[in-house]
């Protein structure tokens, strides 16, 4: 067994610590910890990130991903809204894997509410996202954040399917088009429940956005208005509308994913060429290429 995979958290480790902390998953803040170490390592080998990168990983948790990314990535800066969990995790870093806690800076903020990030500034946002929140969430950051790259977010499967639908499938509507504004967005495999502790009661998907050319809608449903700007308000209207449903839950729904509609849309994969083209394809669970449909998932 390596160092680095002695430093990752396991079944016992994660309720250990958990309850250390006097922590009891909550649904308030979707609160699915990552308890499977190849999970996360499959995870931060779907992103492909490097040691050039800078990531911006939201909702850490108890540290299950940030632990598998930091020994593969320059830095990471880890946003965490639960403050406990804030406290900790550099703690934990140091305990488990001391000659990496300098490439970690934690922020506790809410994540819908950054407006500015420490230096150095985050070139690919990798994370487990609450489920209600996950559209505005990937949104407010890739209108808040111009040095994002690339993005592989964890989410409820159902809106993963959404997210990455192309103009005619069934489940295409308003979060394909605003997701689809930046770039490519492509799913990249499926996770199962029980890889989560507590297990939530739907599976997960994993989905990749990769900066190139812009792939922007001719027309936006529901008045959603051309341009960056237009995407920012989404983004504020879709963190309004999550925090009716209940703020920052990982297993509820996403704010704007029980929407459907027929919004016309460009041609699917029209910019496919231009982004990103030595990555975005899926990993299966050894690690090659190319990876056809794997388990199914929510955070750490």
């Amino acid at each position: 067994m390596t160092d680095h995979e002695e430093s990752l958290l396991g079944p016992a480790q994660v309720r250990q610590l958990a309850e250390r902390l006097g922590i009891r998953p909550t649904k308030q803040w979707g609160q699915n910890f990552v308890i499977d170490k190849g999970t996360v390592r499959r995870i931060v080998r779907a992103a492909e990130v490097g040691p050039q990168d800078v990531v911006l990983e939201v909702g850490p948790g108890l540290g299950s991903l940030t632990l598998a990314l930091l020994p593969e990535v320059a830095h990471v800066t880890a946003v965490e809204i639960d403050p406990s969990l804030a406290d900790q995790l550099p703690r934990t870093v140091a305990d488990l894997a001391p000659h990496l806690v300098d490439r970690l800076t934690v922020v506790p903020a809410d994540a819908l509410r950054v407006q500015e990030l420490p230096d150095p500034q985050p070139t690919a946002l990798v994370a487990n996202l609450p489920y209600n929140v996950a559209v505005p969430v990937v949104l407010h950051l890739l209108a808040t954040v111009p040095t994002l790259q690339r993005v592989l977010v964890m989410v409820q499967l159902e809106v993963a399917d959404r997210l990455a639908a192309g103009p005619g499938s069934k489940v295409y509507g308003v979060p394909s088009v605003k997701a689809g504004w930046y770039a490519e967005v492509t799913g990249a495999g499926r996770i199962g429940r029980t890889v989560f502790w507590p297990a939530p009661n739907v599976d997960s998907g994993l989905v990749r956005w990769c900066a190139g050319t812009p792939r922007r809608p001719r027309r936006a449903a529901g008045g959603l208005r051309r341009g960056r700007r237009g995407l920012r308000a989404a983004a504020q209207d879709d963190a309004g509308r999550a925090g009716r449903v209940g703020r920052r839950g990982r297993a509820g729904r996403t704010g704007a994913a029980g929407r459907r509609g027929g919004p016309e849309g460009p041609r699917r994969g029209a910019h496919r060429g231009a982004l990103c083209p030595d990555r975005g394809r899926a990993l299966d669970d050894g690690g090659q290429r190319p990876g056809g449909q794997e388990d199914r998932r929510p955070n750490p």
